[in-house]
């Protein structure tokens, strides 16, 4: 494509110039909340009424200096060393397109400008060529600290406003270990923080590179943010509750792939993973190995003891899911709020690689009282649009006029809408009520607005839609090509990045007219 001149012009866009700015509001992790629900109620500024309006507000005039394979997050009213700033915080690296890259990087990014505020790097193993990084960071719940885990295998912990990092020794220090053998486990999926029982806790979560290879084992790390305190649980060799090294276990390649990480559902206090890979042999006496399953743990991230988690599902099927690779837990759990009247009060659902939404009672997930068993789903349906491959974290919204759930699944193929309802005996039912067969990367939801990255006319766009039909709404100018980045909509404003290394910003405004250099494949 040929070299392209950067110009940057403005145009009026009439009465939107006059907005009032949103209220201040965050999106703090990836998925919005420690559910991952993707559904920010407190947007107010874009509608359904005046979503088609939006127009682009910037693209940054300069590649970022790191490609962010993920999801922005979001803090408003920042102190920094050039005043109270709005921040975005990514966490990117050198490559997208190939997975080479042997560094990350932390990206703070004003979000009124697009100017980088303030950014740290990390370095990997130069014995793996594959360190790609595609986690989306989290802030803590005070705004002090933003954390990110980095190819170098461990969770740093950042000053928010500029970046600073905290350095202390011991095993209760930062930075933390998360993984031993970093060159076989990177954390892929996004790290979690949330409140329970007056503590704050950062769940960190493992799986292997591409390809499968090494003697790697995912597990997940919870880390009290207050005591510096953390419990490990390994989803093989599960007994052992410590990071293990290299040859620690005799099992390998579990992974916990899903793009939001742990699930938190404050309803039952518990987190909730998911696992892709690996042997499953826990429904047999001594058998400490969880492949293919979803797994309950406590706040803390403990389990029963004895190497058990609180709870389990593993499809009766795991055997033939882990050799054909066809992933249990490629997404993470998504909540499902239940229906008024509904048998089962707590709600889940996984999708997996073969494309079937499993329905599960959140607190008996197998139906059989303990852990261990397999089968016990309330329902099994087929992702209309099928397709092959599931790396987009399902999003979840109540319809604030009729009360009901909504869950929306994306992939490569298209985006199904399903509706949560009862049966005749109030059986909690999931019917899909529309499809669209265009490819997108993990869907959104703000003020009653659907939103996806994915396949437009002439190539890649940000879509608006109506969540209850699939209606577009509005579809924004071409973007550059994507992975699995995707968007957040927050304080009046839609943000994403490209493989490229561009972060865009769309909302209503002057529009900003900009051409830029190099090519782009979207």
């Amino acid at each position: 494509m040929p070299t392209k001149t950067t110009i940057r012009t403005l145009s009026s866009v009439g009465s939107l110039a006059l907005l009032a700015t949103a209220q201040a509001a965050e999106w703090p992790q990836f998925g919005y909340d420690a559910a991952h629900s993707g559904n920010n109620s407190t947007e107010t500024t874009i509608s359904a009424a005046n979503v088609a309006q939006a127009v682009s507000l910037y693209a940054t005039p300069v590649i970022l200096p790191a490609k962010v394979d993920g999801a922005p997050v979001y803090a408003s009213g920042v102190t920094t060393a050039n005043g109270v700033r709005d921040l975005l915080f990514l966490f990117g690296s050198d490559s997208v397109s190939d997975f080479s890259s042997t560094n990350g990087t932390v990206l703070a990014i004003d979000a009124a400008s697009g100017d980088v505020v303030w950014s740290k790097a990390t370095s990997g193993s130069p014995s793996n060529s594959t360190q790609h990084a595609s986690a989306s960071p989290v802030v803590d719940a005070a705004k002090q600290y933003v954390y990110s885990f980095g190819v170098d295998g461990f969770v740093h912990k950042y000053r928010i406003g500029d970046g600073d990092e905290v350095l202390t020794p011991g095993p209760a220090g930062w930075p933390r270990a998360i993984t031993l053998k970093a060159d076989v486990e990177k954390v892929a999926s996004s790290l979690t923080v949330f409140s329970s029982g007056g503590n704050e806790y950062l769940h960190a979560v493992t799986d292997g590179y591409i390809g499968d290879g090494g003697d790697y084992q995912g597990h997940s790390v919870a880390i009290n943010l207050a005591s510096g305190t953390q419990n490990v649980f390994n989803t093989l060799c599960s007994d052992q509750t410590v990071l293990l090294g290299a040859g620690g276990c005799g099992n390998t390649q579990s992974g916990i792939w899903g793009r939001g990480g742990s699930t938190y559902d404050a309803a039952t206090d518990r987190v909730y993973l998911a696992t892709g890979n690996g042997n499953f042999n826990a429904n047999t006496s001594g058998g400490l190995n969880w492949g293919d399953s979803v797994l309950a743990l406590a706040a803390d991230g403990s389990g029963a003891g004895n190497g058990l988690p609180l709870d389990s599902y593993t499809p009766t099927n795991f055997q033939a899911l882990d050799e054909q690779d066809i992933d249990l837990g490629s997404t993470s759990p998504a909540l499902l709020p239940a229906p008024a009247g509904s048998t089962v009060q707590h709600l889940g659902m996984e999708v997996g690689k073969d494309f079937q939404l499993r329905l599960l009672d959140l607190d008996d997930m197998s139906g059989a009282g303990a852990p261990g068993h397999v089968g016990g789903e309330l329902q099994m349906l087929n992702l209309p649009q099928g397709g092959s491959g599931m790396r987009e974290q399902p999003s979840v919204w109540v319809d604030p006029t009729e009360g009901s759930t909504w869950l929306f699944v994306s992939n490569r193929f298209g985006i199904s809408g399903v509706q949560l309802g009862l049966d005749g005996s109030n059986q909690p039912l999931l019917t899909v009520r529309w499809t669209t067969t265009d490819s997108s990367t993990s869907t959104v939801i703000a003020n009653n607005v659907l939103y996806n990255a994915g396949a437009c006319s002439g190539g890649i766009c940000v879509i608006a839609h109506d969540p209850t039909t699939g209606a577009v709404l509005w579809t924004s100018p071409l973007i550059g090509a994507i992975h699995w980045q995707s968007p957040i909509v927050v304080d009046g404003a839609i943000y994403i990045t490209d493989k490229n290394g561009q972060l865009w910003k769309f909302g209503l405004g002057e529009q900003a007219d900009v051409v830029f250099q190099d090519g782009f494949d979207g």
